[in-house]
């Protein structure tokens, strides 16, 4: 899930970004990646960070190790999805996580609803003989996970930079003039996509600059009135008092009436 936190490495050991290593957490051994120096400024953007400590550097039997969990991890989805169908519950895994250390085995699930698991997490115990977690996630939470390309061409946001998952609503798209087609302005999670809240604050700051629609104005071409808003040309629709209606640039606009 791309947790990120802050981690102590042993005394006198050099870690270096991209580094594989091993980890403490609070849920056990697990292997993680070294994304930059803890500095304030960097933990200060973490929200609610983990923390814990650096076992070691990966070495070439720990290397083999995480590849041998992740071949682990596809034989452990399939007997998962079977046991979900075999206990009839209207659930559906996503992905499973098998901690380094193998101090437990997550699966992460979708479901539109409550489900009581407790059946299914005894037979899980049965089957894979460690401690089984259960973890319900969100479709967003999902495209987090599984999800590669966005309709831009780039690896998607949330499996790539975003830290936190930012509210997105319809009023932002209908702000910035997008399609409201929900096929065109979806995401791979089917929810709008979270390009449309990284440009809201533009969009806003740029609109405050704009006299507000349906004001009176005066222009060197007469006066008229706001029809409509170009926040990022920063131009304006009027319509003059004879009738005409045209684009006019913000710093054209003399005064408000």
């Amino acid at each position: 899930m791309r947790y990120i936190g802050e981690f102590t490495p042993p005394q006198g050991t050099a870690v270096h970004r991209s580094d594989v290593v091993v980890l403490r957490t609070e849920r056990g051994l697990e292997n993680g990646e070294v994304l930059c120096p803890a500095t304030p400024q960097a933990v200060a953007a973490i929200p609610d960070p983990t923390r814990g400590e650096i076992v070691r550097v990966a070495t070439n039997e720990d290397r083999a190790r995480i590849a041998s969990i992740a071949v682990q991890q596809k034989q452990q989805y399939d007997s998962g999805t079977k046991l979900v169908a075999d206990h009839k519950l209207a659930m559906q895994i996503v992905d499973v996580e098998y901690l380094f250390g193998g101090e437990r085995l997550i699966f992460y699930f979708l479901s539109e609803g409550r489900v009581d698991f407790r059946e299914l997490v005894k037979s899980m115990a049965r089957e894979f003989h460690t401690r089984i977690e259960l973890r319900q996630i969100g479709v967003r939470d999902e495209a987090k996970l599984l999800a590669d390309y966005g309709d831009c061409g780039k690896p998607v946001c949330c499996n790539s930079h975003m830290v936190v998952m930012p509210p997105v609503s319809m009023r932002m798209a209908k702000l910035q003039k997008s399609t409201l087609d929900p096929t065109k302005i979806s995401g791979r999670c089917g929810r709008l996509k979270c390009c449309l809240r990284f440009e809201q604050d533009v969009y806003e700051e740029f609109q405050k600059e704009l006299p507000p629609i349906g004001s009176r104005v005066v222009t060197a071409k007469g006066q008229g009135r706001i029809l409509a808003h170009e926040i990022l040309a920063r131009r304006v629709l009027v319509e003059f008092e004879d009738g005409r209606r045209l684009p006019v640039a913000a710093d054209e606009v003399l005064t408000r009436l």
